[in-house]
Parts: structure tokens; C-alpha cells; sequence
């Protein structure tokens, strides 16, 4: 999956863009806490599981064919009126490739593909790739350290909001987690534009109430959505 795709799924438009880029800044004036919005087609390319699902359906196919051995040599030779053996093992081999490479495309239809990854390995790699992220975009240095991060992996439909520790110690795992459900119940539904700047102004009023807006106010991060690719 590749980032035009998932544009296209959300309908994110420069319209939208520009939307959810004025939600951070208007979130941002009520506190001095900092916002990063990230969204990644996927949070891994999961070939490993891909190839081995593919594998695995492609042995199905020759163990289903095997039993019809017999039959299958005999109408070779009805059809060419020669029996030799290789021809057989030609079209076993023939029907085991088919069969990977067309279950290895159909794994990479995202739909299938969220059906054969398993959701610990998802969520492990969805993890990681936004602590890397939170890294990446800077959120971890911010002078005061009460920046965070919203993570969105497409794929695998999770979100994940990252606080640094200046925040981490004032507001609980479980307000976050609130925030991030809704946006993925929006997501789902393809409402990327308002689910981003519903989530934003949510993480907003949370960091004005611990961290309210100074005069000397730097903005640390640049605002708006960042695309990241897998």
C-alpha cells in the first residue's frame, strides 16, 4: 500500500490538509504543549507473512492434487498418447506456482492482508514505527518535554497517541487511548479530514489543562499532517 492510495481512501485533499493543519495551530493557542500528526500506509511491508501464506495454500494445492495422480497421468497420455513422467511433474509444479503467486497477490490486497497478519506482530510493528516517528518528527525534545505525538498506521487501522514524559506523569495512558479509539471509529468509516481535527482538539483541551499557553510560546513542531512512508 503506498501513500496515494491512502489519500485517496480518506479523502485527504489539499482542502483537507490545510484543515487539519489549522487544527493543530488552533489547538495549539490554548497551550504550550506541542501537537505531531503522522500517517503511514502501513507500519511494515509484511512480505515474510505474505510469502508464507502463500506458501503454505500453494502445499494445500499439491497435497489436494496428489490423491488425483493417477487420473491426471492417464488423461495426459488419453491426450498426448505418450506416458512419460515428466509431463505429470510439469503440471504439479505448474499448479503450485500458479497457485503461490496468485495467493501472494491476493495477500497484498490490504483486506486479505490484515486477515493473515497476526494481530500481536501488527501491533508490535505499529508500536514501533511510532516510536520511531516520535523520534523522527522531533516531539522527544521539546524544551518542556509535553509534546505528542498522533499516530496513525492505515493498514493495520490503529492509532497511537505518544506523550513525552513531561505529560506522560500528568495525564493517565487511558484518556489517550479514548482519543485514539475515535479516531479510528472515524477512519474506518473514511472520515480522515474530521476524525484527524476531532482528535486534535480532544489532545488539545487535555494539554491546556496542565499546560496552559505562556507569552513566550515557541512552536517547536511544524504543524499539520506528515506523511511517512512504510
Amino acid at each position: 500500500m503506498n501513500t496515494k492510495t491512502v489519500i485517496k481512501k480518506l479523502k485527504l485533499n489539499k482542502e483537507g490538509f490545510d484543515k487539519i493543519q489549522e487544527a493543530v495551530k488552533k489547538a495549539e493557542s490554548k497551550t504550550s504543549g506541542e501537537i505531531a500528526v503522522c500517517l503511514t500506509p502501513e507500519s511494515s511491508d509484511y512480505s515474510i507473512w505474505e510469502f508464507f501464506a502463500a506458501m503454505f495454500l500453494s502445499l494445500v494445492c499439491f497435497c489436494v492434487m496428489l490423491p488425483f495422480a493417477a487420473r491426471i497421468n492417464n488423461l495426459i497420455e488419453s491426450l498426448t498418447w505418450v506416458n512419460k513422467p515428466g509431463y505429470l511433474a510439469a503440471i504439479f509444479g505448474g499448479a503450485v506456482f500458479f497457485t503461490f503467486f496468485v495467493f501472494f497477490w491476493m495477500f497484498n490486497i490490504p483486506a486479505v492482508d490484515r486477515l493473515i497478519i497476526p494481530n500481536v506482530y501488527k501491533t508490535k510493528m505499529v508500536s514501533r514505527k511510532a516510536f520511531g516517528a516520535f523520534a523522527e518528527t522531533g516531539v522527544y525534545c521539546t524544551e518542556k518535554h509535553n509534546g505528542i505525538l498522533i499516530f496513525v498506521s492505515f493498514l493495520e487501522h490503529q492509532v497511537r497517541i505518544v506523550a513525552d514524559k513531561g505529560i506522560s506523569d500528568k495525564i493517565s495512558d487511558n484518556m489517550w487511548q479514548l482519543i485514539a479509539d475515535g479516531l479510528v471509529s472515524e477512519l474506518k468509516k473514511g472520515n480522515g479530514v474530521d476524525g484527524f481535527c476531532d482528535a486534535i482538539e480532544k489532545c488539545g483541551q487535555l494539554l491546556s489543562e496542565h499546560y496552559p499557553i505562556e507569552k513566550d510560546d515557541v512552536n517547536e513542531i511544524p504543524d499539520g499532517l506528515l506523511l511517512m512512508d512504510n
